[in-house]
């Protein structure tokens, strides 16, 4: 049987310290699939690492995906970062809640400090912060709702394939919510696009869409009803279209707060280069999941926290000696 407390500091009488008190060898920001793989693969690496999280990973929104490898019938988003703390917590990381509001990096260590003033050190740190999403107005609770039921729906890549032939509306006519139109007609002939606002697709735009079929309105959302497991629409200009399913084009808001504070930069779209996970200008400092430029998917997001994991344990590995020079 494998020791569940390999690899973490211990008390005096060997259980886990406080981790408040200890010198880590890694921390990771993040509880998603990313923060998860990266925990999981220094855990395995035998280092002594901790997980902090806020509980906000946008994985656990997910009602069920059918992208996870391994599970073709789909799993929750919930069970599967459940499965994946598991597997982390098996080979001896720590994962504990915390919302991490500040981080410097101080005599050759990362300090973080949480909302209530607890403190943390680590020799590396891994960046797994992930995304706000933008999303459309309605109360929470019935946002929510409209989600588990699968109405409402924010990543055609993700479930597209699970709209074939439904009627599908597209919030947002710009550039995005056409791209998102173009991209959803494959799977069903009936696309709407909507706008949230106001239209700013030119006519070249607008005969592309045309000619695919795919329709575009011209009077804005005024507001958005969840009825009878569809979701209705309501137009400014007094119609309503009832859709099988909707998808908000609205883009996402990065979380990398933490991720400027050390200085490391973000491109239009607000994410850390596709590099960070292999290297950064900081020393010991790497980054996964969404808030990397590129594709926002588990599988991606599972791959660079095993990047990062692996880099930051390499690196700590000639800072300690045990590389050939």
């Amino acid at each position: 049987m494998i020791n569940a407390d390999a690899g973490r500091p211990a008390g005096g009488d060997g259980r886990p310290a406080n981790t408040n008190d200890q010198q880590w060898d890694c921390i990771i920001v993040g509880a998603g699939p990313a923060g998860l793989t990266a925990a999981l693969y220094m855990a395995r690496y035998r280092r002594a690492v901790l997980v902090l999280h806020d509980g906000t990973a946008r994985a656990l929104r997910i009602p069920l995906t059918h992208n996870a490898p391994g599970f073709p019938d789909g799993i929750t988003g919930p069970d599967l970062v459940a499965r994946m703390v598991k597997h982390a917590e098996h080979y001896g990381a720590l994962v504990t809640q915390a919302q991490i509001e500040h981080v410097a990096r101080e005599d050759e260590r990362f300090v973080l400090r949480d909302k209530r003033s607890q403190m943390w050190r680590a020799r590396s740190l891994i960046l797994a912060t992930g995304i706000h999403l933008n999303q459309i107005p309605l109360p929470d609770a019935v946002h929510e709702e409209a989600i588990k039921a699968g109405v409402l729906r924010y990543c055609p890549i993700c479930d597209a394939y699970e709209q074939i032939g439904k009627r599908i509306g597209v919030i947002g006519c710009d550039t995005n919510g056409a791209k998102e139109a173009l991209f959803l007609r494959r799977y069903s002939p009936h696309i709407t696009l909507i706008p949230a606002m106001t239209t700013e697709l030119d006519g070249d735009d607008l005969e592309t869409l045309a000619a695919v079929g795919i329709e575009v309105l011209r009077s804005p959302v005024q507001r958005y009803d969840l009825k009878d497991q569809v979701m209705r629409v309501r137009l400014v200009a007094g119609e309503t279209r009832d859709f099988d399913v909707v998808y908000p084009a609205l883009g996402v808001t990065p979380r990398t707060e933490l991720a400027v504070a050390l200085g490391l930069k973000t491109d239009e779209c607000g994410c850390v280069d596709a590099q960070t996970p292999f290297e950064t200008q900081i020393p010991g400092l790497y980054s996964a999941g969404d808030i990397v430029e590129g594709l926002d998917q588990i599988n991606v997001a599972i791959a660079q926290g095993a990047v990062a994991a692996t880099k930051a344990h390499n690196w700590l590995r000639d800072l300690d000696g045990e590389c050939l020079p």
